[in-house]
């Protein structure tokens, strides 16, 4: 069980606000919804591909966070928790969403059949923030390669290009190991790079 009056265990910026929640001053978790409702909406659009859908998944998200605040272990980053939180609530509002494609594209329809034959050299766009370049001229066509991408892949580059998460974070947000999480981001860049080919090479 977690410990609310006990030190944090990390640098967490948001943990003495959390033990402050939990001892009684609820009406702080309007702060902590302030600090983070743009990320996360953000995050969700960048999901669900549809503004409804990210708006539910930010509601739907800070009203699960609310509910099992108590149960936060400070051990953990508040921010890890809480994408975990909301890339659940992403998926279910995903499943749900009437945008939702009828069948799940495979990566392997797209990446080619000897990936060894392939580059491992990361593509430019990727060596640089992807929030810089989702404001350029590319930004509508990352945006739209990152939504054919099959959800377990989207998340992991997302994560980890665009809202920063470090590989051991991101394995820990999505319940795998590193190496899966390494793996995975590997498989994404590659396809985005496929997908970019065309603008690259005019």
């Amino acid at each position: 069980m977690p410990n609310p009056s006990g030190p944090p265990k990390n640098n967490d910026n948001d943990a003495e606000l959390i033990r402050s929640i939990n001892d009684g001053r609820q009406e702080l978790f309007f702060e902590l919804v302030r600090r983070y409702e743009k990320s996360l909406y953000n995050f969700g659009l960048r999901m669900c591909g549809n503004p409804s859908d990210a708006e539910d998944m930010v509601q739907d998200t800070f009203l699960n966070v609310f509910r099992y605040l108590k149960g936060f272990r400070y051990e953990t980053k508040f921010k890890n928790w809480l994408y975990r939180v909301a890339t659940s609530a992403c998926l279910k509002k995903k499943r749900r969403s009437k945008f939702a494609p009828e069948r799940e594209l495979s990566l392997d329809e797209f990446l080619p059949a000897d990936e060894s034959a392939v580059s491992k050299e990361v593509p430019s766009w990727a060596s640089q923030p992807l929030t810089q370049v989702l404001d350029e001229e590319l930004g509508g066509i990352i945006r739209n390669a990152l939504l054919e991408l099959p959800e377990k892949y989207r998340l992991v580059i997302v994560l980890r290009d665009v809202e920063g998460f470090s590989t051991q974070e991101a394995a820990e947000i999505l319940d795998l190991t590193p190496s899966n999480i390494k793996v995975r981001l590997h498989r994404a860049r590659l396809f985005l790079r496929e997908a970019l080919r065309a603008y690259y090479e005019t």
